[in-house]
């Protein structure tokens, strides 16, 4: 473990972009998704959804490449190459004519969106560990909140000026600024004398030390069901402030505050991991979890006056993203705590497993919105009671391992 190549600041600042990649790729399509649904699947505006989750799958496929290519051929080629992709596959997706085309270029797209999002908690890992890891992981996430809170924002702007499509130029312009600011300012942080080969026994051996740790495997799940949680939300809300509440017009505004407000989680994490640690961090807010979920499907059930149903769902709508904040970077800690030889290829099968398994759980959920939250909050309740179940049992595993954080 060494000392960080550049200022602190700087690498938060530069990793963070890393991974908002990710984020704007996501959160400035959702005022999109109505003119995208009008003119590409007018008889089946849902549908719409799925240019969201689609990407998601794409970034889950690739992350089961891209930490394994890093390992053997260096963190930056890896985020340079994907960078490529990412932009060729935007330009195909700013074209497309029919739905068909957008899906499969968001699919690409998402594939070269897995460079940065892997090989960025790789660079990370090269570096620091533990507790630590958390620590910097969640100033990441605080620098991070600000992308969700204003992609909505700034997604409308620029479909005003220029049209759904202009979104994807500017997912170009955004990938060129961080691919370029990597490439001059940080130095490989993975020399050629600590790579693996890229060969498959080699990967193969390391998948199969990787997954034999108890600890590896349950994180793995919890972070399924809390990534699939976050991204059931993202594929339904907008539809919910329009449908639901009629409030289409003020959703990039809503999203954003909620997305700062939310954006605290990362602040509170970086302020108590080190003396709570991560474990009870992620049980905690899981629980809390579990019971607003409950909460919103007994209002979802009952007759309420819509401004307080509304207020409600904004409410749990915080919740959700709190969770992302105090959840995903304790978790990846978690998980990558043991890993540190195999960082890179740790990296890609713990964020492809996590990211595979939430499309999973999404989609389905996503495609059953009926007009209300009810399908959304039934599905969130169950899930954070399984994932409250399995930290519980996490504990009991690790009584027979060393201390853990």
């Amino acid at each position: 473990m060494s000392a960080l190549p550049i200022r602190r600041a700087e690498f938060i600042a530069l990793i963070a972009m890393m991974f908002a990649t990710i984020a704007f790729s996501i959160d400035s399509m959702l005022p999109a998704l109505p003119e995208i649904a009008d003119a590409l699947t007018p008889d089946n505006v849902n549908a719409a959804q799925l240019i969201l989750t689609v990407f998601v799958l794409g970034m889950g496929i690739g992350t089961f490449f891209t930490g394994p290519l890093s390992d053997s051929f260096g963190r930056k080629r890896i985020v340079i190459a994907g960078a490529v992709l990412y932009c060729v596959a935007s330009l195909i997706a700013a074209r497309a004519q029919t739905l068909e085309v957008l899906l499969a270029a968001r699919l690409v797209q998402g594939l070269g969106a897995a460079g940065p999002r892997v090989v960025a908690l790789a660079i990370i890992r090269d570096l620091v560990a533990g507790r630590e890891m958390a620590r910097i992981m969640s100033f990441v996430m605080i620098v991070f909140t600000l992308v969700p809170a204003l992609a909505p924002s700034l997604g409308a702007v620029i479909i005003s000026f220029a049209g759904w499509r202009g979104v994807f130029g500017s997912f170009v312009v955004f990938s060129i600024i961080s691919a370029v600011w990597l490439m001059i300012r940080l130095p490989e942080t993975h020399p050629p004398e600590q790579r693996r080969p890229f060969r498959a026994a080699a990967l193969v051996s390391a998948t199969r030390e990787m997954f034999s740790h108890p600890v590896v495997r349950i994180s793995i799940v919890v972070q399924v069901l809390t990534f699939g949680m976050m991204f059931s939300m993202l594929s339904s809300v907008q539809q919910v402030y329009d449908v639901t509440f009629g409030r289409g017009d003020q959703f990039p505004l809503w999203f954003g505050g909620v997305a700062l407000a939310a954006g605290t989680a990362s602040l509170l994490n970086a302020s108590i991991v080190v003396r709570v640690g991560m474990r009870r961090i992620v049980t905690s807010i899981l629980m809390v979890q579990a019971a607003t979920s409950t909460t919103l499907v007994i209002l979802s059930l009952a007759s309420i006056p819509d401004q307080a149903y509304f207020a409600a769902f904004v409410f749990w709508q915080a919740t959700v993203f709190f969770m992302a904040g105090l959840c995903i970077g304790n978790l990846n800690a978690i998980a990558m705590e043991p890993l540190g030889h195999i960082a890179g290829l740790a990296a890609s099968l713990i964020g492809a497993c996590a990211t595979v398994g939430a499309v999973i759980l999404a989609i389905p959920v996503g495609l059953m919105f009926d007009g209300t939250p009810l399908p959304l909050s039934v599905a969130m309740a169950i899930e954070a009671t399984l994932a409250v179940t399995l930290m519980l049992h996490l504990r009991r595993v690790e009584a027979a391992l060393p201390a853990a954080a």
